[in-house]
């Protein structure tokens, strides 16, 4: 277990103020927040690269807040990735495993499991300037985890890749804490929190504001900023998808009922969210076009700057958000009987990885 405990550092024109968090043995935990809100110092501060000011850092129970990064056993790749130019894709792999002095016989073992496991054994050979992005990703990866380390630490290892791209190295991440590995990946993207993570934790400004299951801290945030920056409050776990002919797809959620949305790609598991905005409200079914009509009781309602935010249990909870024309229209109050619509197009799919 790692535990982050009243870690700050400050800096002429940045604070990092006492962040305080534990990760578990083969946790996600997703560090979520804006540019410039912390994440990369926080994460080169938990590598050994930045010495923080106060604070302490426990591994199973061994204080290393200052120990040198090498003797950590922790894996930091980069956005940049920074592969050594100067070196074919068989020596970036391999040098952490000659720093260390390992024979030739275990450095050529590990460097071909792994170049198997990211499918890069053809490339062994090439230079890694003359490699594509997702190559390089790859090879990056995989010079990472040779040394075995027991957290890998991502700083946003997927903002300069396209879309299919994201998907494949989704897909390896989740393969590798699958395997074991625990992992702290810095984003600003809350769909790879919701894709990845076991855990989030939401930085802004140098403050850790939330953290917790995904769930939680997307259906339940503790303060505006985490509303405003996930946002995703209309976000819920499916299963059992099934899709038809014209791309529209049909999902149980887990209370039964079920949502339809468009899709390209289909996945066996995942989760869908909708806009506050894109919910349409009525007291009548029959008032209702839209493909998914959700019937249920108000249970809050919250003035916002540019309208009213309601708050609907229908067995899951859905936020709307409506102006004060339609309010007072519909003559909304808590605990009336209402009916939720939601277009299947305002619906996003998001696969769990």
């Amino acid at each position: 277990m790692l535990v982050v405990d009243q870690i700050s550092k400050h800096l002429p024109t940045f604070s990092l103020s006492e962040v305080t968090f534990k990760v578990s043995h083969a946790d996600y935990l997703m560090l979520l927040g804006p540019s410039g809100s912390g994440k990369s110092l926080l994460l080169q501060i938990i590598s050994g690269l930045v010495k923080p000011d106060s604070g302490w850092l426990l591994f199973d129970g061994n204080d290393i807040t200052y120990a040198p990064a090498g003797n950590r056993n922790l894996g930091i790749l980069f956005q940049d990735l920074a592969l050594f130019p100067h070196l074919n894709v068989f020596d970036n792999i391999a040098f952490s495993l000659k720093v260390k002095k390992q024979s030739g016989s275990i450095v050529r073992q590990t460097v071909n499991e792994l170049a198997a496991q990211f499918s890069i054994s053809h490339l062994l050979k090439q230079n890694v300037a003359s490699l594509s992005g997702g190559e390089k990703q790859r090879v990056a990866l995989a010079r990472t985890l040779a040394s075995k380390p027991s957290i890998l630490l991502l700083d946003e290892p997927l903002s300069a890749v396209d879309a299919q791209l994201h998907l494949d190295i989704m897909g390896m991440l989740r393969r590798i804490n699958r395997h074991g590995t625990t992992i702290i990946h810095v984003t600003h993207n809350y769909e790879e929190a919701i894709s990845l993570a076991s855990r989030v934790g939401v930085l802004n400004q140098g403050q850790l504001l939330q953290v917790g299951d995904p769930v939680e801290v997307f259906q339940n945030p503790r303060s505006e900023f985490v509303a405003k920056f996930t946002g995703a409050k209309n976000f819920l776990r499916v299963k059992g998808l099934s899709a038809t002919s014209n791309g529209l797809v049909y999902a149980e959620l887990p209370t039964g009922k079920t949502v339809a949305f468009y899709a390209d790609t289909i996945f066996p598991h995942g989760f869908v969210c909708f806009p506050e905005d894109g919910v349409v409200l009525s007291t009548q079914v029959e008032n209702q076009s839209a493909l998914n009509v959700f019937r249920g009781h108000i249970i809050d309602i919250f003035a916002q700057r540019f309208g009213y935010e309601v708050v609907i249990d229908c067995g899951f909870k859905i936020s709307a958000l409506i102006t004060r024309e339609s309010l007072e229209k519909l003559n909304i109050s808590a605990g009336i009987e209402i009916f939720a619509a939601v277009k299947a197009n305002a619906v996003r799919f998001i696969p769990e990885i």
